[in-house]
């Protein structure tokens, strides 16, 4: 199916998130959406959301290639560690999953999101951005509807694969958040007469008696290429307007296992700056607030598993997303 990745790299991959032997390509499963979960679930499982390349690394800049995606995330190891618990951002993590589903058989192609800016971590406003992220949009064999599936957004993220139907409500795993699509025009489009696009809306609620938030806006019907892949990234990890740029992140979902045995999110941690956070019961507690690189270090590599090296340790002096003392 046209991936980048060779049988090998898949083998490596598979092992790499734990995923069971009953979907390995030498069990030949069935191309269901039962496997598409499955490859979902281990994915954003054992391999976090993370900006790190842009704050802890000589070169400050991310490398969309797959080969280098696949370097850093699955095969790069340091001295006393088996795995160095690389994630990467949305740019990142999108590319590599959707080479992966495209060499087992899956019909799979991204697209441009536009995303509604947060304050205080909760989206507000009428604006949206312009194209800074990806989703994966995916055919099962069978079904007439297409699935969205995100393993790039963080911490209110799908939990899992979502069919491209209007209204329909998904308990997103951890505690009682649920999201749905629903189909409209965003604020700033201004052609809306016959033959408009309508966008479908990501939105959350935490909880049935709380209002419905709306996240992000894509449309499935328009494919991006490499060539836009780099220009969002170049944006959201150079451009001082971004973000990414002064606030390091990283997200990591926990795997558990459902009623029916297989395996679900549980919870997830999250650290944004020094604060760190979890929510492994419906209620997100605080756990730490880093105020130095020490302590930053030692928390991504006990509470994350990312391990980084003294070179990348270093290379975050004098940059703005520095811990140089209390955390704003």
């Amino acid at each position: 199916m046209d991936s980048a990745y060779t049988p090998a790299q898949v083998a490596s991959y598979l092992s790499y998130i734990g995923l069971p032997p009953s979907f390995h390509p030498s069990a030949n499963p069935p191309l269901n959406l039962a496997y598409l979960t499955a490859l979902f679930t281990h994915q954003v499982t054992a391999i976090p959301y993370d900006n790190l390349s842009i704050h802890y690394s000589p070169q400050h800049a991310v490398n969309l290639d797959p080969q280098a995606l696949f370097a850093k995330m699955i095969t790069t190891t340091t001295a006393g560690s088996p795995r160095r618990g690389r994630g990467g951002y949305c740019m990142e993590n999108s590319i590599l999953f959707n080479h992966m589903l495209r060499a087992l058989g899956f019909e799979a192609y991204l697209t441009g999101v536009r995303i509604r800016p947060r304050v205080d971590g909760v989206p507000q406003g009428e604006a949206y951005t312009g194209w800074v992220h990806l989703v994966n949009i995916v055919s099962v064999p069978g079904e007439r509807v297409k699935y969205a599936v995100d393993v790039g957004f963080g911490g209110d993220g799908m939990t899992v694969p979502m069919p491209l139907v209007e209204g329909q409500v998904h308990h997103n795993s951890i505690g009682t958040q649920e999201v749905r699509f629903v189909r409209g025009f965003i604020p700033g489009q201004r052609f809306r007469g016959e033959g408009a696009e309508r966008m479908w809306v990501y939105q959350v609620r935490n909880g049935r008696e709380r209002e419905w938030v709306d996240f992000f806006a894509f449309h499935d019907r328009f494919e991006f290429t490499e060539a836009d892949f780099g220009g969002i990234s170049w944006y959201m990890s150079q451009a001082k307007e971004s973000h990414q740029t002064w606030t390091p992140l990283a997200i990591r979902f926990v795997r558990g296992v459902g009623e029916d045995g297989r395996a679900k999110v549980v919870g997830k941690v999250m650290m944004a700056k020094g604060v760190v956070k979890e929510n492994l019961t419906g209620r997100t507690r605080l756990v730490k607030v880093c105020t130095t690189e020490a302590e930053r270090v030692e928390v991504l590599r006990e509470m994350f598993g990312i391990c980084l090296t003294p070179e990348e340790v270093e290379s975050i002096r004098g940059r703005p997303g520095e811990l140089v003392g209390e955390v704003v």
